[in-house]
């Protein structure tokens, strides 16, 4: 709702003799607003909206990167731009904030997110050692006070051997945690299998442009460094990933059934 016509409809509502919390009800607003609003007159209502509309706004100073980025990778999400953001110290941003302040821009220079993807192919199983896949996947528990808990978990399986590494956290995986478990897998396995096979994640791949991948910084300097293959392919696909899949659904079960 534009903050005029709220501005009208809260006015009106206050005349018709509703009360602030009322209004806030019908309105569906915060009754901080309503007093916000109830206490400017229509002059300073107007003044207010048009200073609002000249007030710098707080990802104006990446502006420059952010357009860059999108001009570059036009699929690139609103989430992916906020992980660059923090990835390369520009500062950590309400995802939210990032989300509104890319779609003016996209709007704004006309940058649509759309793009031509590539073909997807099945990944072929290699002998044993040489490939692994990687997935993620979350579970709610009950703690011992009677709570409910989100659990985010990090699943590694070695496409031959079924040999698997499981990793539990608090919150969501990003591109930081991928890598640390990463290490921690090839740690545990006492090596590394050549090629690692994963569905598109945003923590992992930043867009296709015209069918080439574009990983992550940060995922695309520790590929370069560990010397392995990432092969993506699509998500819930038992060609290419089954195996994967079968082992989250299978942690899944154990920590329902536990």
């Amino acid at each position: 709702m534009k903050k005029l016509a709220l501005y009208s409809k809260i006015i009106g509502l206050k005349e018709q003799g509703f009360s602030r919390r009322s209004i806030a009800t019908k309105l569906d607003i915060s009754r901080n607003t309503v007093k916000a609003y109830l206490e400017r007159d229509e002059e300073e209502m107007t003044e207010w909206l048009a200073s609002t509309r000249k007030r710098k706004k707080v990802l104006d100073d990446h502006q420059a990167t952010i357009l860059d980025w999108l001009k570059k990778n036009p699929d690139m999400s609103a989430a992916q731009v906020c992980d660059w953001l923090e990835e390369q110290n520009y500062g950590k941003y309400a995802e939210s904030t990032v989300r509104r302040y890319v779609k003016q821009l996209r709007i704004k220079y006309k940058i649509d997110k759309h793009t031509k993807r590539r073909q997807y192919e099945a990944v072929p199983e290699l002998p044993m050692g040489l490939q692994g896949q990687v997935d993620f996947g979350q579970t709610t528990q009950l703690t011992t006070s009677g709570s409910r808990i989100k659990l985010y978990f990090y699943a590694f399986v070695l496409a031959h051997s079924r040999y698997k590494y499981i990793e539990w956290q608090l919150k969501p995986f990003v591109t930081d945690d991928l890598i640390r478990c990463l290490q921690n897998t090839f740690k545990f396995l006492g090596g590394k299998p050549k090629q690692i096979v994963y569905d598109q994640d945003r923590i992992i791949v930043v867009s296709e442009n015209n069918g080439d991948i574009i990983f992550t910084q940060a995922f695309q300097t520790f590929r370069q460094t560990e010397h392995f293959e990432a092969i993506e392919c699509r998500g819930f696909d038992p060609e290419s990933k089954g195996k994967i899949e079968n082992v989250v659904k299978f942690v899944r079960y154990c920590t329902l059934s536990s």
